[in-house]
């Protein structure tokens, strides 16, 4: 692999910001709408336990979404960081060059696939929620 050009640089920077003002309105949205009446109307409509569940379940999926975007704006000021500090396509964790088509696929990517992987192999017991319910 080789290393990026200065161009591609550039053009991925523009990317990142682009997506990183998409994200900021994308929250706001979803926090407006979080904060809408149909809300409050919901849940002074729940009538049993069901429609609490289904209430919350709806707060809950909101909630998650919010959650992505805040992880993803942070994957891209790393990315960003990492253009300013001239380190930008190469691998946090071997120094390897990042594949120019993963960087395509997600620009804000820190990890080559192989460490990527086995970051996610290793790490994916914790990441991943419980929603098991212990009566």
């Amino acid at each position: 692999m080789h290393k990026l050009s200065e161009f591609q640089v550039n053009n991925f920077k523009r990317q990142l910001k682009s997506r990183y003002m998409e994200l900021r309105n994308e929250i706001r949205e979803e926090l407006l709408s979080y904060d809408n009446q149909q809300y409050r109307e919901l849940a002074g409509a729940v009538h049993d336990s069901g429609d609490e569940s289904v209430a919350d379940l709806l707060v809950d999926i909101n909630l998650a979404s919010i959650d992505r975007h805040v992880h993803e704006i942070n994957d891209i000021d790393a990315a960003l960081m990492r253009i300013a500090e001239g380190h930008y396509g190469i691998c946090i964790e071997c120094d390897s060059p990042i594949a120019f088509k993963r960087l395509l696929v997600y620009p804000a990517a820190k990890r080559c696939i192989v460490c990527q992987t086995l970051y996610e192999r290793t790490y994916a017991a914790r990441i991943t929620p419980d929603l098991e319910v212990n009566l």
